[in-house]
């Protein structure tokens, strides 16, 4: 027995392999689009299926679709949203430009399973006159990359930045009396407490979390309804706010039409708006990484202010070196989101008149974007800012050293005698208490209280100082 069947189209015959649910137009796609490899992603598809299923209820309700066809698309389709049949979803995300490829896969699987589901009946189900009833691939694929991006932002994206937020609030509280270098132009700089520098971090977070959240109104407008051009032809009247206000009940987000189809199809605006909320997220992530790398440089010849904890050998020909791999993750996750993000952008520049034609590849990056730094968010919060240690003996040490402290010495010997304080201190190698005793009339007592680094952290001026 061949391991293939014939199917028509309105192109000719094409050969489909003998058990795939998918039909012709997806065997086309398969082999004209061999490119990457790279598959839509299981939040794409289940987005995909939840409209689709959606679109039958709602057809049926309008009565423009038959009630038993329509109910064999709705299971079918949620088959498709719960990952059952994944392996019939082939395609490569560099095809047509539209996703048209794509939408056709999915009406073809899900007619296809609807058919099987339908059994001995007589009637057929129809890829196109039945599934994508009152659709068209330039409505359906934008309204599919927002429901995806909202569902993986709000369930995984969302959540993964709390958990570090806390982890962060948690270490903050835990150090806020372990006072440290602070360090400008990577140079010693006056003291802070290293729960005031987490603190930093985990202000990053919360406005980070505040930035994607303003952008998801935006999102939450679809496009579906528009069809083809965005003046909604063959489609019946409110199919578009019917299906997101259904979609809406279905996920528990806030979907609603868009208030221009036109906008909605020709552009992928708040795509490109949410894009850039994450790759400013992941460019804060990576100021967070670095300084975390830097603390934990060493361990003798770096900063060796902190500990990571240590996961796993660092070199395969250097015995016991330990590396900041988490860190370092989180570097490359960031880096690969900030080319994501300019590839999203330059795409959005290419939606010509009534249609951009970039959108699988705008849904790939945007939902990888969304994904990886989700993922890596949460591994960083669990094996590196949860398990850090503080070097405290060394912290402390960096700080009796610092000539910067003499700083605090500026309200009452002057900035000029001071710079000469710290210059002598630091080319003699000498205590800076003990070259200041000697260069002004200051008693060592006064000294002690002035040169204190604790109070150093809170900032302002005490009456020993001005």
């Amino acid at each position: 027995m061949p391991d293939f069947r014939i199917e028509k189209d309105s192109l000719g015959e094409v050969k489909v392999p003998k058990d795939a649910l998918y039909g012709p137009q997806t065997q086309r796609a398969v082999e004209n689009f061999p490119v990457s490899g790279i598959r839509f992603p299981r939040v794409f598809i289940r987005s995909l299926g939840l409209i689709k299923s959606v679109a039958a209820e709602v057809n049926a309700g309008l009565g423009l679709l038959d009630a038993e066809i329509a109910n064999s698309i709705h299971l079918a389709a949620l088959e498709v949203a719960d990952g059952m049949w994944d392996d019939h979803f082939p395609l490569d995300i560099f095809q047509t430009g539209s996703g048209t490829s794509t939408n056709m896969n999915a009406n073809e699987v899900i007619a296809s399973r609807a058919s099987q589901i339908l059994g001995v009946s007589a009637k057929t189900v129809h890829p196109n006159n039945h599934v994508n009833m009152g659709q068209s691939s330039n409505d359906v694929i934008p309204a599919v990359i927002h429901v995806s991006a909202y569902l993986e932002v709000s369930e995984v994206l969302l959540p993964a930045l709390g958990h570090l937020h806390a982890s962060l609030k948690n270490r903050e509280a835990e150090f806020c009396e372990v006072v440290k270098t602070g360090r400008t132009h990577l140079m010693d700089a006056m003291p802070v407490t290293l729960g005031q520098e987490i603190s930093g971090w985990a202000f990053q977070v919360e406005q980070a979390i505040d930035r994607i959240q303003s952008s998801l109104p935006r999102l939450a407008q679809l496009a579906i309804g528009g069809t083809a051009v965005g003046t909604g032809i063959n489609a019946p009247a409110d199919f578009g706010k019917i299906v997101s206000a259904r979609l809406a009940g279905r996920t528990t987000l806030p979907f609603v039409e868009t208030a221009n189809h036109f906008a909605a199809q020709a552009t992928m605006d708040a795509a490109v708006e949410l894009s850039g909320q994450i790759k400013t997220t992941a460019s804060s992530f990576l100021k967070m990484a670095n300084d975390l790398r830097w603390m934990n440089s060493g361990p003798l010849a770096g900063l060796g202010e902190i500990s990571l904890p240590p996961l796993q050998p660092g070199s395969s020909i250097m015995p016991g070196k330990v590396n900041p791999v988490m860190c370092e993750m989180l570097m490359m996750v960031c880096a690969q989101v900030t080319g994501n993000d300019a590839v999203i952008a330059t795409s959005n520049q290419l939606g010509n008149f009534e249609l951009n034609v970039m959108l699988p590849v705008i849904a790939h990056n945007l939902l990888q974007s969304i994904t990886i730094l989700g993922a890596a968010s949460r591994l960083f919060a669990d094996k590196a800012i949860t398990g850090f240690t503080a070097n405290r003996e060394r912290i402390a040490s960096l700080v009796d050293k610092n000539p910067i402290l003499v700083t605090a010495l500026n309200p009452v010997i002057g900035y000029d005698t001071a710079a000469r304080i710290a210059k002598k201190a630091y080319a003699e190698g000498r205590s800076l208490k003990e070259v200041a005793a000697e260069m002004t009339g200051l008693s060592r007592e006064e000294l002690d209280k002035l040169l204190d680094p604790k109070p150093m952290t809170k900032g302002g001026l005490t009456k020993d100082n001005k």
